[in-house]
């Protein structure tokens, strides 16, 4: 099983967030409070427990690098990635230039992705999770899941 629920944090002057509790229980003891942030899609960040950053990165190796598209991805994707370790106190210091690639300011939503976190701009999250982007949430879950027979 992934991660669940959405958590509200305040980041402090520094810039670091407290990891909760509940996310930190869920962490593989291969991950050794270690995490690995990087630049996500729609201007979130995603945060990896390490040991699922390592489960990525040997995916990304099969990636042709002589194919232009793969290098583009690899350079956004690889080039923004920052190992944070957790302090005594649970708190990891997210780097400022991808605080500033999700307009991220004081307070952030954790969000899960499965295996992993995505981390938003608190207003950016409520916005989008307020807008039906041309489609309404019972919509986009028909489109999703209707193809899967349960």
């Amino acid at each position: 099983m992934g991660f669940l629920g959405e958590h509200e944090i305040r980041l402090d002057d520094k810039g670091r967030a407290r990891i909760p509790s509940s996310l930190k229980d869920k962490l593989s003891p291969k991950a050794n409070n270690k995490f690995v942030v990087t630049r996500g899609f729609e201007n979130c960040l995603l945060l990896y427990p390490y040991d699922v950053w390592e489960t990525v990165t040997e995916e990304l190796k099969n990636l042709n690098t002589f194919v232009k598209e793969n290098r583009d991805f690899l350079r956004r994707f690889m080039g923004g990635a920052t190992e944070l370790t957790m302090d005594g106190n649970d708190r990891v210091n997210l780097p400022n230039h991808l605080l500033d690639y999700a307009n991220i300011k004081k307070e952030i939503i954790l969000a899960p992705q499965n295996d992993k976190y995505e981390i938003w701009d608190k207003k950016t999250y409520d916005d989008l999770m307020n807008s039906d982007n041309g489609s309404s949430y019972e919509e986009l879950a028909e489109r999703v899941m209707g193809k899967i027979n349960r």
